[in-house]
Order: C-alpha cells, then sequence, then structure tokens
C-alpha cells in the first residue's frame, strides 16, 4: 500500500475538479510536491485470522464510567483488529451492548447505571442531561459468541482463571461478573482464559492483567476494609496459567504491563486544598479545633524523650485554616494511636490536614462542602468533619500501590521473555502523558480532565482517541519484537478518526 503525503511550500490551491489528479492540480498552480512512498505492509510470519483480546475493562472498550456500542467499536482491540484485517485478520466479534446508554440490566432490574456526559461544566450522568433512559442490555438475554474480544470490566488476574465466574447464577452471590456472564454461553463454568484457549487463537494479546489488582484498591481510597491489592504469587499464578493456555499451540502475542493507576484523574484532579475560607470563617473554624490542638500539644509534652510520639507529627497533626485556599482535613490511620500509648489521649482521633502528597479520588469534588448533618451548618465534610479514608491516597498508601504495580509489572515483564512475546510498557507511555504529553498525529493528549484527549470522564478509563493510541503502542510493540512493519507502512490508526468526547444525543 502507497502513502502519498503532500507538502504545500507556496501558494494556495485553487480549482480543484473531479477529473483532476491531486498532483496535477499541485503543479498547475504552482505548489511543489514532495512524495514518499511508504513500504507495502509486511507481517512476515504472523497469523492474524484468529485474534483473541483478554484483559479487563480497557480490553472491552469501557469509556466515561460504562460500557456501550460506541464504546466497543472504539475498543483498543477493535481498533487494532482493523489493523490486523490488512495482513490477512479475520473476523472480530464482539459481545456488543443494545445501545449507546451504556448499563446493564439483570432481569429488567438496573445493576449498572448509563454512562458519563459532558455538560457544559464537567463529567455528569447521561440522565442528568437528557432526562430517563431505560438500560436495555439485559444479562439474561446475552449475546450469541464464540467472542474474539473477551474483555472483562472489573476482573481481576485470578478472575480470569477461575471457573464460574462467568455464570448468570453466580452474580447474585457476588461471586459472578455480570459483564463475565456474556461471553461464556453455553459453558457457563468456564474461565476466561478457558474460552479463550478454546478457539485457538492464532495471536493473542493479553493487557493490564494487573489492574484492577490495585485499581480497586486505590479507587476506594486504599481503605483497609475494602479492596486488597492481589498478593504477588497469587498474580504470578494466574498469569502463568493464562499464558501457558494462550500459548499452548503455538500462537503469538503481546502482553502489557499495568500503568500507576495513581497518574490517572481520578487521582490527580481534587487538589488537596480545595476549601476557600474568608477570614472570619477560618477564625471560626480554628477556635473549634483549639481543643484537639491543646490536645496534641499535651501529648508531644508527656510523651517527649519516649520516642513514640514526635515533634514532627504534631505538627502534621495540628489543624490550622486561614482567609484562602486551604487542605480538607482527613483521617490518617497511619499516624500514631495515642490512646495505646496512653489512655489519657485516646480521645485524640487520627487527624491531619492533606498536603500536596496526599491524593484525593475524583469523587470526592461533589462530596467535600456538603454537611454531615443537614440541619447543622457547621459539619461540614472535609473541614469539620474530617473526610474517611475510602476519600485521600494517602502518601504511605500511594507508596504502597506503586511498590505492588511495580512488581507486577516486573512479571509481566519477565513472563513475556519467557514465553518469547512482545511487551508493552503502558507505564512509561501514561507517565510521559501525565508529565506533559504525547504527540498523537496533529494532537497532543494528557491526562487532564475532560480536556486532556486521553481520559474519558470517569478520570481511569480512556476516550476512543486514547485507545486508538494504545493499539498504536500494541502495533508498535508487535512490530519491535516480530519485526512487522504496521508503523512503518502507514498500517496504524489516525488520531482525527477517533473522537474524544460522545454527544449526550448518542443513542
Amino acid at each position: 500500500m502507497k502513502h502519498i503525503k503532500y507538502i504545500l511550500l507556496s501558494a494556495v490551491v485553487l480549482g480543484f475538479t473531479a477529473c483532476n489528479d491531486v498532483e496535477d492540480v499541485l503543479e498547475a498552480n504552482g505548489v511543489s510536491v514532495e512524495t514518499t512512498t511508504l513500504p507495502e505492509l509486511n507481517a512476515g510470519d504472523l497469523d492474524f485470522s484468529n485474534y483473541i483480546a483478554v484483559g479487563p475493562s480497557f480490553s472491552a472498550g469501557v469509556s466515561d464510567g460504562t460500557l456501550f456500542l460506541a464504546s466497543q467499536e472504539n475498543s483498543w482491540p477493535n481498533i487494532m483488529s482493523k489493523e490486523f484485517a490488512k495482513a490477512g485478520g479475520g473476523e472480530f466479534k464482539q459481545p456488543t451492548m443494545d445501545d449507546n446508554f451504556g448499563g446493564l440490566a439483570f432481569g429488567g432490574t438496573r445493576i449498572v447505571g448509563p454512562r458519563l456526559v459532558f455538560n457544559g461544566a464537567g463529567p455528569a450522568p447521561l440522565e442528568s442531561v437528557v432526562g430517563p433512559v431505560t438500560v436495555q442490555t439485559d444479562i439474561l438475554n446475552n449475546p450469541a459468541g464464540p467472542f474474539n474480544n473477551l474483555g472483562v470490566p472489573g476482573a481481576r488476574s485470578f478472575h480470569f482463571v477461575a471457573s464460574g465466574y462467568g455464570n448468570v447464577t453466580n452474580v447474585s452471590t457476588g461471586l459472578a461478573n455480570p459483564y463475565a456472564t456474556r461471553l461464556t454461553g453455553n459453558t457457563p463454568d468456564a474461565s476466561i482464559i478457558e474460552l479463550a484457549a478454546s478457539q485457538n487463537p492464532s495471536f493473542f494479546t493479553l493487557s493490564l492483567f494487573g489492574g484492577n489488582d490495585v485499581l480497586g484498591y486505590a479507587t476506594g481510597g486504599a481503605d483497609q476494609a475494602e479492596d486488597q491489592i492481589t498478593s504477588l504469587a497469587t498474580f504470578e499464578g494466574a498469569l502463568n496459567v493464562a499464558l501457558t493456555a494462550l500459548t499452548a499451540n503455538g500462537a503469538e502475542g503481546v502482553v502489557s504491563g499495568t500503568p500507576h493507576v495513581t497518574d490517572l484523574p481520578y487521582f490527580t484532579t481534587v487538589p488537596h486544598n480545595p476549601v476557600p475560607l474568608d477570614g472570619d470563617t477560618a477564625a471560626v473554624v480554628n477556635g473549634a479545633y483549639a481543643p484537639y490542638n491543646a490536645g496534641i500539644q499535651g501529648a508531644l509534652a508527656a510523651l517527649t524523650g519516649t520516642g513514640l510520639f514526635t515533634a514532627e507529627e504534631a505538627e502534621q497533626r495540628t489543624i490550622s485554616f486561614e482567609a484562602g485556599q486551604n487542605a480538607v482535613v482527613i483521617i490518617d490511620e497511619d499516624l500514631t494511636d495515642l490512646g495505646a500509648i496512653n489512655p489519657a489521649f485516646a480521645a485524640l482521633p487520627k487527624l491531619r490536614q492533606a498536603t500536596a502528597a496526599d491524593l484525593l479520588v475524583l469523587t470526592s469534588a461533589s462530596f467535600i462542602g456538603t454537611l454531615a448533618d443537614p440541619n447543622n451548618p457547621t459539619s461540614i465534610n472535609g473541614v469539620a468533619v474530617p473526610l474517611a479514608d475510602k476519600w485521600v491516597v494517602t502518601a504511605t498508601e500511594l507508596e504502597e500501590i506503586i511498590d505492588a504495580t511495580d512488581a507486577m509489572n516486573a512479571s509481566v515483564k519477565a513472563a513475556a521473555e519467557s514465553f518469547g512475546i512482545a511487551y508493552v510498557d503502558l507505564q512509561a507511555i501514561l507517565t510521559q502523558a501525565s508529565t506533559g504529553g504525547i504527540t498523537f498525529d496533529a494532537y497532543t493528549l494528557d491526562t487532564s480532565l475532560v480536556t486532556g484527549g486521553l481520559v474519558s470522564l470517569d478520570g481511569v478509563h480512556l476516550t476512543a482517541r486514547g485507545y486508538a493510541y494504545m493499539a498504536n503502542s500494541f502495533l508498535t510493540a508487535i512490530d519491535t519484537h516480530y519485526g512487522s512493519n504496521f508503523v512503518a507502512s502507514g498500517n496504524v490508526a489516525k488520531a482525527g478518526d477517533y473522537p474524544t468526547n460522545y454527544s449526550p444525543m448518542l443513542q
């Protein structure tokens, strides 16, 4: 396939007619034309006749908080399959949703809501803009497989190898994933990996295998009562089972690591100091915290010299507001339990104000500033009422999330080398996007919510253009590892073909 790039060096092109070649018209108008002939596509020995994609929500195509027809069409595996088709790739079948509202129903009862939209000010529920809608995709009426896209939103690594994870009878007990039930068909207890292997893939992708192994913990503010990070041993066991099954019949493939999810706008949009106060209000709040601050100083005086409570921590735990923007007050469970040291200080909670090192989750934006008690105007969440752990990823918790992600990524990379398949470093891509942006054709994509172009309105999943960039990243890895030339031959997704925002009117 030849691709021509036109470089206009002078003049304005006039007089295009249907019977003229573009080159003739340009030259007739005094425009110098430089042509570059790209090489023909060469996939070498790669066989794309039966491409199978396995992974969590990114593979499925989740965008704007849910899955819907348009987002599935623009899932990165589907985008990439279009390039594979140019090199002998076969049909790429997906478990399509019934509409562009998004969401799921179970026997007529809504269990997942419709998508988010931009309402002119920020992300908002679709129904707040267009009015009530009926979620039509019901897991008791699933499409017929088998499917090439086996993306399962919400699945952790060990879920992909678990029997019964797609059995609809297990949904009500929490042992099955509603999206997985749409894939299993007449083998409801088959694992997702068994479904993939049974199709004898000629080529596969296994992406973000550890994504949900850390994401649920992070989005819950690393709350100890919520989802825990999957142990590395469990993760590695599931990874080995998956890759052994997918490569059993000689299939080639690509596996990716997981980026630091805390670089996504779900964690970087809400500042640590979102509370505006005037001087008088700040003085009132400081007065309310005066007994607490005095208690902290009393504890410091009593415990000085013991090494159990330092002046540094006492300063950290002192609450102080002023005129202007103020940091929220948070509960930090990693602070010293003063009551355990001395019962006299048992009434002192583990409070401090957030710092720039703490990450407030996106959903906290609609909670901070509300009243804990509607009848008490002083019970302001984030000010008089500290934010619970679920709203904040502290610096200590952030380190835990990053360390776990890095360990899983190291395992994925080592497994790729062991199985002789390609590897995509998604962490490097997200780091670049979050620290200056990435160039995609004529566009710059970054991780700003709404305006960045890379991440959708939910702050975690990608836009269609972001998924197109992800597809190209996988094609680049395929070229590098297997010697194909998708990128060099120009057989890649084009940024301008994919939107960054879906209209609320899309049905």
